[in-house]
């Protein structure tokens, strides 16, 4: 065999190779997580009735792999506040934040932010001292609820 018959064999054979590797990889990006193969969803979107939010509730895995976090709202001063990082903010301006009324269950508060204090955010208006506020993973659970289309 010449070295040229060579070159083309092994330029030949990592084409195959290629091709091969890159069916697997598209193929595995194609499977679905266990959760879904035995019929659970990672979240579940529901409406709260008489509101125009929705209820969203994750799995603990889900929940773990968004890394969820959560604290509560607390009175200092006089005031409520949160950490500034429990405050989400819509295009138009308006500000709202998730709670946290049972392990692994979040809802959409509308929050008034009087003023930023540092890391911070003072509320004029909003869920009351004590109640459990997502400060990591926010944002997932907006896309997660503004997915769901009512029927």
């Amino acid at each position: 065999m010449t070295i040229n018959a060579q070159f083309r064999r092994l330029l030949h054979l990592a084409a195959v190779g290629l091709i091969v590797l890159t069916a697997g990889l598209s193929l595995s990006a194609c499977e679905t997580p266990a959760e879904e193969e035995a019929g659970e969803e990672a979240a579940t979107v529901e409406p709260i009735k008489g509101k125009d939010v929705n209820r969203v509730t994750l799995t603990k895995e889900a929940a773990e792999q968004l890394g969820i976090e959560t604290t509560s709202i607390r009175r200092v001063g006089g005031q409520e506040v949160v950490p500034d990082a429990a405050v989400v903010y819509e295009p138009g301006g308006k500000t709202f934040t998730y709670s946290s009324p049972k392990p692994l269950t979040f809802i959409r508060h509308d929050i008034t932010v009087d003023h930023i204090d540092g890391t911070q955010a003072v509320l004029r208006n909003g869920p009351p001292v004590g109640t459990a506020v997502v400060t990591v993973g926010s944002q997932e659970l907006s896309g997660l609820e503004n997915e769901y289309e009512p029927e």
